[in-house]
């Protein structure tokens, strides 16, 4: 059942929760288009022993979405007043792709309320002069086309290439969940995406335990992008014939890698 959590401006978060609230808390975030949505075959697994909430973020789901920008930081102000909100002293956080660059931000802006955090086919790189111009195009085509052109372009490259054929209710959840995206919100996001900062530093510098997790299928963000540090604190999991949505394509094998992650197993 959709919950929702009220910001200071008045706005509101959806999210999703499973598990004990008394138990260690993990907050999961989609990618870009994406919803809490994405992470529904591995909440009930990570719940059986921790407190999981999967959030939709500002311009997406359920969410408010307004007609400003989008930065980085401002996600992850959003997400410190929500965790407050529900009483949240620390959190895991998980993000993926988008979420993952919030997590970033978070991680660098808040990281007195992580116990850990990690990163799902993302990137603490900043976009490259071509991404940022393709970010540019997406935002134009969805001003003057409307979402439903961009998102048909862009789920099938968000799985292996060999599960677009195999795996059609996932990939048409990935869909149908994108259609739902409202365009402001997915313009706003695309112009914050462009604009983000290099993030290397906040992986390279924090002492909290660090998950990095890509898939060897991965058409969006290859391996090499994602696992840009080695530490004693930074765990490597690398999922086989995986594309860019690990979450659908092998969510037991990802709940997996959360739980020994978490439980340095």
């Amino acid at each position: 059942m959709m919950k929702y959590a009220e910001l200071m401006n008045g706005q509101k978060i959806a999210y999703v929760e499973e598990g004990a609230k008394g138990g260690e808390a993990i907050i999961l975030l989609h990618g870009f288009c994406g919803s809490s949505g994405y992470w529904k075959k591995v909440i009930p697994m990570l719940s059986e022993t921790y407190h999981v909430i999967a959030v939709d973020l500002r311009g997406h789901g359920a969410s408010f979405a307004p007609d400003e920008p989008y930065t980085m930081e401002r996600f992850a102000d959003d997400l410190a007043q929500f965790i407050d909100e529900l009483g949240l002293p620390q959190i895991h956080l998980f993000g993926h792709s988008l979420g993952g660059y919030v997590t970033l931000a978070f991680a660098e802006n808040y990281a007195d309320k992580l116990t850990s955090f990690g990163l799902i086919h993302s990137t603490a790189y900043p976009d490259d002069e071509a991404a940022k111009a393709n970010r540019d195009k997406g935002a134009t085509s969805i001003r003057e086309n409307g979402i439903e052109p961009f998102i048909k372009a862009l789920v099938p490259k968000l799985f292996a290439k060999g599960h677009v054929a195999t795996m059609p209710d996932e990939v048409q959840l990935a869909k149908e969940i994108g259609l739902s995206t409202i365009p402001i919100g997915a313009i706003n996001t695309l112009r914050g995406m462009r604009d983000r900062a290099d993030r290397t530093h906040v992986l390279k510098e924090t002492s909290l335990p660090v998950l990095l997790v890509a898939g060897t299928e991965d058409q969006v963000i290859p391996a090499e992008k994602t696992f840009t540090v080695e530490g004693d604190n930074t765990r490597q999991v690398l999922l086989p014939d995986v594309g860019h949505m690990g979450m659908l394509e092998a969510p037991q094998e990802l709940a997996a890698a959360i739980r020994a992650f978490l439980t340095k197993s």
